[in-house]
């Protein structure tokens, strides 16, 4: 068996792609939180606090590791303009989803406590893509597999 497809590099990638999407998430809050005002305000620094606390998890479990911890960009593109409360409200939305993805994309390579880990995550962001969707008038509000691509 090829060392380089074993399964802790499996789960170490998957939790390195996690890692990548936490930095999105973080820095695409402070786009976010510009344009709300409010409760969604501060749902969307909770939001924030919450992916910062994974990232820096997730930051040390990987530094301790033998596996490469990608590096945050300075920025990151975003999928459209965001210029108003709507337009942020549906960034949110996808920006759970997405990180969504990457966790649920890690659940077959990981186990025991990383396995834990990469549900907590995933159920959380399915969590807080329900709240934005019913914040911003979104129907359905709930998806049924959270993190698959549609």
């Amino acid at each position: 068996m090829d060392p380089s497809n074993g399964p802790g590099n499996g789960a170490t990638r998957a939790l390195g792609d996690a890692l990548a999407a936490e930095y999105a998430a973080v820095w695409a809050y402070g786009v976010i939180g510009v344009h709300l005002t409010d409760a969604a305000r501060s749902a969307a620094r909770a939001a924030e606090a919450a992916h910062r606390s994974r990232r820096d998890a997730l930051l040390l479990q990987l530094a301790e590791g033998a596996g490469q911890v990608p590096a945050d960009r300075a920025g990151y593109a975003l999928p459209y303009p965001v210029t108003d409360r709507t337009t942020a409200l549906q960034l949110a939305v996808e920006i759970e989803e997405r990180t969504a993805g990457h966790w649920r994309a890690a659940l077959p390579h990981t186990s025991g406590a990383d396995r834990n880990t990469a549900l907590a995550a995933l159920t959380d962001c399915a969590l807080r893509a329900t709240r934005w969707r019913r914040t911003a008038g979104v129907n359905p509000v709930t998806v049924p597999f959270p993190g698959r691509p549609a």
